[in-house]
């Protein structure tokens, strides 16, 4: 096994083209075969050291190796190179490729064939990816719904995409498919989500008809001081509901919780707290709660 030493620093880290290196005299094809190099896709390896099987940015580096011209990573991988975290465990890595254009299929590989204009075309850290808006685009198309506007509230939070521009886009490109779902994303879509699940739990809110409400909003005392930003609130009522992720059951974080809920409290609102479990596997349990928040609230 070579040592440490003996790598080229150049293919220590990233995938490279194993014709390449052997071609520039940095390895040969037999050392390649052994134990110090790993194979990820056809002609594509990586050092041992540095394969990490579900790294996703690893995995582009290496899909994006052999792409043809005009082709660029896309969808949910295209997400999460802009910043967007939507992708499942040891997810394949989604490219789209002009309809004319051929790779050898994969299983780490999703491949997706449409029109591929070059200036829906960009290069992000040295990769071929599709433009933030494209990736908007098409991710806000992809049913079902809920996913679609998860995906597109996540690009909007990242603020690489806005939505008048994705509007604009989307007007321009009608008889896309899919375009129907994207004309319900659009119209649901709301840049101020800051997670995946606030933008679940404020769809289920609204598809039980306890809209409208307001998203990320400001909390003042009396003296105008700010006391708290909750994640969806009803503020002629004084109603909010928050999503709870895990971090808020680290010790700092919920002494500050306590302080901020008492401060709520003083302040006259009434704050409901929904957890993951709540919003996927209780959902009429929560709403339920919520609608009666609501109509005592509305009584007084």
């Amino acid at each position: 096994m070579p040592s440490p030493a003996h790598v080229p620093r150049r293919l220590a880290f990233l995938p490279f083209r194993g014709s390449a290196a052997v071609a520039e005299g940095l390895l040969t094809w037999a050392m390649l075969k052994g134990p110090a190099w790993c194979s990820l896709l056809p002609d594509v390896y990586v050092h041992r050291d540095g394969h990490r099987p579900t790294d996703h940015r690893m995995w582009c580096e290496a899909v994006a190796l052999r792409l043809p011209a005009g082709a660029a990573i896309a969808g949910r991988s295209a997400a999460f190179l802009w910043g967007a975290g939507l992708l499942a465990r040891d997810a394949p890595v989604t490219v789209l490729l002009p309809r004319t254009a051929r790779i050898r299929p994969h299983p780490r590989v999703h491949q997706v064939r449409s029109v591929l204009p070059d200036t829906d075309r960009t290069r992000f850290a040295g990769l071929p990816v599709t433009t933030a808006l494209r990736t908007a685009f098409d991710l806000g198309r992809q049913g079902p719904r809920i996913e679609a506007l998860v995906a597109v509230e996540a690009l909007l939070h990242r603020r690489v995409v806005k939505l008048s521009a994705l509007r604009a886009y989307a007007a321009a490109h009608p008889g896309w498919p899919g375009a129907a779902v994207l004309r319900e994303v659009l119209a649901l879509a709301e840049p101020l989500s800051e997670s995946p699940m606030e933008t679940r739990l404020r769809l289920l809110l609204l598809d039980a008809g306890l809209g409208p409400l307001t998203a990320q909003h400001d909390v003042h005392d009396a003296r105008g001081c700010f006391i708290a930003r909750l994640d969806l609130a009803w503020p002629a009522l004084r109603v909010a509901v928050e999503y709870d992720g895990d971090h808020h059951r680290e010790r700092a974080h919920f002494r500050q919780d306590i302080a901020r809920l008492n401060a709520l409290r003083a302040a006259g609102w009434l704050v409901l707290r929904f957890t993951a479990d709540d919003v996927l596997r209780h959902p009429d349990a929560a709403i339920t709660l919520v609608r009666q928040a609501l109509r005592e609230r509305a009584a007084h």
